[in-house]
């Protein structure tokens, strides 16, 4: 075991403090990812800073009517506030997919934006994977790759993101509140995560020493028609092979506006951009859906053994969209 140091912060800027200058510091709150990859000897921090205790688990309305979570908010706590049941049902919707109950009673909002690839070459230290030893090669190039990307991969990398709650978060326009040393700052949801590229050891355009402090949903009517699904081998306690986060406003049958954000197809939350596009001003039909999941996967570029996931991710999107301009999720 990596011997470390352990520190308890009692307020943000303190464990900014605690954390400033010294790159192998690592922030834990719930700890249900980090403890995993300690025990399997992926990471070797030199010291973890506590920031469990910090009085950032609100859920509050903001002045512009939008929703300010706080990064240490559990996620069985946020699956049940009425606010976000209510107003953002994708996002509730989202959390209960993930995990077990045991965990999201202990994992933290932030915690859940920063969990690590799930690709099992990552997670194999016996192995080569650039995301955890950069420049050793990628195991899952030849091997076995069910979980992996279709959109945005790159010859270092083709590993997933496993947040189902940032797909969710990705399709509803979220900020991210982050403090540093140089002081606080916002970042657009969707420029959070990075696509691997050269650099897949890089998850996040994070700073060394940044804190995440507050995910800020903004006031978004359309978002109450929204939905969540996943498709997995199983029916809980898995991970996607294919997730939809969409959101529709219909008026007289003809789509006004559409969010769409895809998990388990890229190493990040995948927005949907081409897709929307094409549903505005669209008839709310089975075939302006099918058209828009088809213009989006015209950017997949799966090797063979993957191939499936493409039609995979179209049916998902549709039948996402169909229960929705239902009405409901079907």
């Amino acid at each position: 075991m990596t011997p470390f140091t352990y520190e308890r912060a009692t307020d943000a800027a303190g464990a900014v403090a605690l954390a400033a200058g010294r790159p192998k510091v690592t922030y834990v709150a719930g700890g249900t990812n980090l403890v995993d990859h300690l025990r399997l000897g992926i990471v070797h921090p030199e010291a973890l800073v506590d920031v469990s205790r910090l009085p950032l688990d609100h859920v509050r309305r903001d002045d512009g009517g939008g929703l300010r979570i706080g990064a240490t908010a559990r996620n069985s706590d946020l699956a049940a506030h009425p606010d976000v049941r209510r107003d953002y049902p994708v996002v509730a919707q989202a959390l209960l997919a993930g995990a077990s109950g045991q965990i999201r009673n202990a994992a933290t909002t932030a915690g859940n934006l920063l969990q690590r690839t799930r690709c099992s070459y990552f997670q194999d230290v016996s192995t080569a994977c650039n995301k955890r030893v950069p420049g050793s090669g990628c195991s899952a190039m030849a091997g076995f790759r069910r979980m992996h990307a279709i959109l945005g991969a790159s010859e270092s990398c083709i590993a997933t993101h496993p947040s189902d709650f940032a797909v969710a978060l990705a399709a509803l326009d979220a900020e991210v509140v982050v403090l540093g040393a140089s002081g606080e700052r916002r970042i657009p949801f969707g420029e959070l995560h990075r696509l691997p590229g050269d650099h897949p050891e890089r998850d996040t355009i994070l700073e060394p020493g940044e804190l995440i402090t507050e995910v800020v949903l903004p006031a978004l009517p359309i978002a109450r028609r929204s939905a969540y699904r996943k498709v997995r081998e199983r029916a809980s306690y898995a991970f996607a092979l294919v997730s939809v986060a969409a959101a529709i406003d219909v008026e007289d049958g003809t789509v006004r506006d559409a969010r769409i954000a895809l998990g388990g197809v890229a190493h990040k939350p995948w927005r949907a951009t081409v897709a929307e596009e094409s549903l505005r001003g669209a008839e709310a039909s089975e075939e302006s859906f099918r058209a828009a999941a088809a213009a989006e996967l015209e950017q997949a570029d799966p090797p063979p053994d993957l191939a499936w996931k493409v039609p995979m991710a179209r049916n998902t999107i549709v039948a996402t969209l169909r229960g929705l301009a239902a009405g409901g999720v079907r």
